[in-house]
């Protein structure tokens, strides 16, 4: 069934939902979906900031005068679909189909989120006008992309501007089987590299002329995938190394190449610093009698909200609509809540299944989006109404 054949019938966050599914946002092209949070953020006597940087627009926004800050986080931008061929539906044109799920790109990545957020706040601040505490919004069009203008960027200016943030939830897609089954508390620190080995070009058949970088890389690369880099924690796994590009040779088979370049991630716990990690890789490397070079990228750090108010309400908040208990989980891949976190921040990421996201035919149960916003709605009453937050 369409959208258009549905709308009489629709609710107020699936509604929103597909009007933002509408607009295709592909990272940071943001296509009008935040001028729309924006309108509706400000009748309800939100104070909007927005905070463009580089190609990214980004919007800061807050309701309410004192007390802790809860901040709902997310991003309006979208990956690409590839080859609409290959969708059963337009990715851009959002329906429900006959088994009631809400198909099309930014259905679980993270639109639908963004809906049940801003339809949560709705009916809580029309409850609540004079709510203690304070509620903030903080939306990029650039978490897709190089996270380098979007979240990152309004962090810092967050920080300059001794803006509090208390609590943060990140409408990511954590759950994996069932609805509010998984809560991210956490997420590993991500410290990407590039290894360049210089070796001397020559021809196969007079090796002692040449010096080839491969047959001396290769040690050295099992020794850095056999190391115990730490055994993990109560909340982590142990560091994982591994290499996800391998690149040398000319292409003629009669040639020794003269430089071997390797690309390689560390996923890792809050046991090791990302200082740390560096130091022992080229420690193994030296070892070996490699002449190279390493370009490191910190993509993130790991953080954890192990308990505390947050942890607390978002646990309830599940239990109070679905009456079943979230698992809290570290795993996965990074997010913005890396970001949010360095202010200190208390940070979960409570979002719909996360299944099909950036798949071909994305897509989630429409009925989950109603039962998601209830749930935010039910955290910040946790929060804000019965007393469990510390000023």
């Amino acid at each position: 069934m369409t959208s258009s054949e549905t709308a009489n019938t629709l609710s107020p966050t699936l509604e929103l939902a597909m009007e933002l599914m509408r607009r295709p946002s592909v990272t940071p092209d943001d296509q009008g979906c935040q001028e729309l949070m924006i309108e509706r953020l400000a009748r309800l006597g939100f104070q909007i900031e927005r905070l463009p940087f580089g190609d990214v627009e980004n919007f800061w926004a807050v309701h309410g005068h004192h007390g802790p800050v809860l901040a709902f986080a997310g991003h309006t931008d979208v990956v690409p679909s590839g080859p609409e061929v290959h969708w059963q539906y337009p990715p851009f044109e959002p329906r429900i189909d006959d088994d009631g799920m809400l198909c099309g790109r930014g259905a679980a990545d993270m639109k639908g989120s963004l809906a049940a957020m801003l339809t949560a706040v709705e009916r809580f601040v029309t409850e609540h006008p004079d709510h203690p505490g304070r509620i903030a919004f903080l939306i990029t069009s650039d978490e897709e992309g190089p996270a380098v203008d979007g979240t990152r960027a309004v962090v810092e200016h967050l920080r300059e501007s001794h803006d509090r943030l208390d609590y943060c939830i990140v409408g990511e897609p954590s759950s994996t089987e069932q609805l509010g089954d998984v809560i991210k508390n956490g997420r590993r620190g991500s410290l990407g590299g590039v290894l360049h080995v210089r070796g001397t070009q020559g021809h196969v058949a007079y090796p002692h002329l040449a010096r080839n970088p491969i047959h001396q890389a290769a040690p050295a690369l099992d020794a850095l995938v056999r190391e115990h880099w730490d055994g993990g924690n109560t909340f982590f796994p142990a560091t994982s190394f591994q290499i996800s590009n391998l690149r040398a040779g000319t292409g003629a088979t009669n040639v020794i190449p003269g430089d071997l370049e390797a690309t390689f991630n560390f996923r890792y716990s809050t046991e090791v610093t990302h200082e740390a990690l560096q130091q022992r890789t080229e420690a193994i490397l030296e070892a070996h009698g490699l002449d190279f070079h390493i370009d490191w990228t910190l993509n993130g750090e790991p953080f954890l909200t192990a308990e505390g108010e947050l942890v607390d309400a978002a646990l309830a908040g599940v239990e109070d609509v679905l009456a079943r208990r979230p698992e809290l989980s570290t795993s996965g891949g990074t997010s913005d809540g890396r970001f949010i976190a360095s202010l200190g921040s208390q940070v979960v990421e409570l979002g719909p299944l996360n299944a099909t996201i950036h798949k071909v035919d994305e897509r989630v149960r429409a009925t989950d989006l109603d039962d998601l916003s209830r749930i935010y709605e039910a955290i910040l009453a946790r929060l804000f109404v019965n007393g469990t937050s510390r000023p």
